[in-house]
């Protein structure tokens, strides 16, 4: 018996990985965040499986229907949304389940912050502009550890990116403003791949009112950062005639005609 901690990815089924539908498709019991899971990614289980969604249950619930399954040799297809690394709450769940002797494996997904990256076309890190990532979330009902507050990181210039920090995005602004400026690129996706996603672009000025007008108050991903709206970035190195690697040799004739 395995629990099977699954990245179910951001929305669109065919995100899922090739193993973890498989996992979906074979285990006899399927348990599914269904308020962020879509249901055409649980229509996989086998029509013999016991489907249960844990968007109403407890810790307490989940671990009993865990138990249940171990003793009864029972493999779990535990689907959650996006990558279960990232604001997956399931880090509660595996401490649990090392008290009980449970055995599990997790199996990673593609993340909505990567999936919404890839539905606005952009790339977050570019040379010389930004080559650092932040994934954080604003201080809400969960508080902040001391140095993770949102000014230290809007510090660095870094691309930025919010999970589950929509409903704040006004104290977002409000902070990052004395640091990025009011007319810093802002972008926000509600709901990646999904069919009903919406995308909405703009600026620190402008963006909490665009999005109220859009009425998105949840299930967003906020980025903000120069990377955004930037088109005269240096070229990466790694394709650079003049730049040998491991693979490839520098272009000599190139570095030649360039310094004479």
């Amino acid at each position: 018996m395995k629990v099977y901690i699954i990245g179910a990815g951001p929305g669109d089924p065919d995100l899922i990985t090739i193993k973890g539908a498989r996992l979906v498709e074979t285990c006899p019991i399927v348990l599914y965040t269904g308020s962020l899971v879509p249901q055409r990614v649980i229509e996989r289980a086998a029509s013999t499986a016991t489907v249960l969604d844990s968007s109403k249950m407890t810790l307490e619930d989940i671990i009993s229907i865990l138990e249940e399954a171990k003793k009864k040799d029972q493999d779990v297809a535990r689907v959650h949304t996006g990558d279960p690394s990232i604001f997956g709450s399931t880090a509660e769940q595996m401490r649990k389940m090392d008290e009980l002797e449970i055995p599990y494996e997790i199996v990673p997904g593609v993340s909505s912050f990567t999936a919404a990256a890839a539905m606005l076309g952009k790339e977050l890190t570019l040379p010389e502009v930004s080559q650092s990532v932040v994934i954080t979330r604003a201080e809400g009902r969960t508080p902040m550890p001391e140095k993770e507050k949102l000014e230290t990181f809007a510090s660095t210039g870094a691309t930025l990116v919010f999970f589950l920090s929509v409903l704040h995005i006004r104290k977002i602004v409000e902070d990052l403003i004395p640091h990025y400026g009011k007319d810093c690129p802002v972008s926000v996706v509600q709901k990646a791949t999904w069919p009903e996603q919406k995308i909405v672009i703009g600026t620190l000025e402008n963006i909490v009112s665009k999005v109220k007008e859009e009425k998105i108050t949840a299930t967003a991903i906020i980025f903000v950062g120069k990377v955004l709206d930037c088109h005269d970035f240096a070229d990466s190195r790694l394709y650079a005639s003049d730049f040998s690697h491991k693979f490839r040799k520098a272009n000599k004739k190139q570095i030649v005609s360039e310094t004479t």
